[in-house]
């Protein structure tokens, strides 16, 4: 018997990593691609006006207007959330590398990696503190 780290050795955390990767990315695809096919039945017939840019709806620009479009069934709530999960896939992916090294004991690739996941936070939280 060994430590119990046999099981955390390097190709066994990037295997793990690589699935998590790829569930995160094809979760992301099927949820757009769900999305888009609800926007399509319900406005694909709309004729676009492509001499006005009005932007995102307020409704798509905070989590909680996301979820109540989700909730309501509504296409680009569904795209966004879908977004929202692609972007969060690499996150995911820098936070299971944390766990990861903890468990290797490795304290200075924890260090690092925990400043890379402070980073993408304060990113993805549009830089506000």
């Amino acid at each position: 018997m060994g430590d119990g780290n046999e099981r955390w050795n390097d190709q066994r955390v990037e295997l793990i990593i690589g699935n998590l990767l790829r569930a995160g990315v094809i979760l992301a695809a099927a949820i757009v691609a769900a999305g888009g096919a609800i926007y399509l039945l319900r406005h694909g017939s709309a004729t676009p006006h492509y001499g006005v840019f009005l932007g995102e709806p307020e409704d798509l620009r905070s989590l909680r207007g996301i979820i109540r479009d989700v909730l309501a069934f509504r296409g680009r709530g569904i795209i966004q959330l879908g977004l929202l999960v692609l972007l969060a896939t690499p996150v995911a992916r820098v936070a299971f590398s944390v766990i990861a090294f903890a468990l290797e004991r490795d304290l200075l690739y924890v260090g690092v990696t925990l400043v890379v996941l402070a980073v993408l936070s304060f990113s993805l939280l549009g830089g506000h503190l």
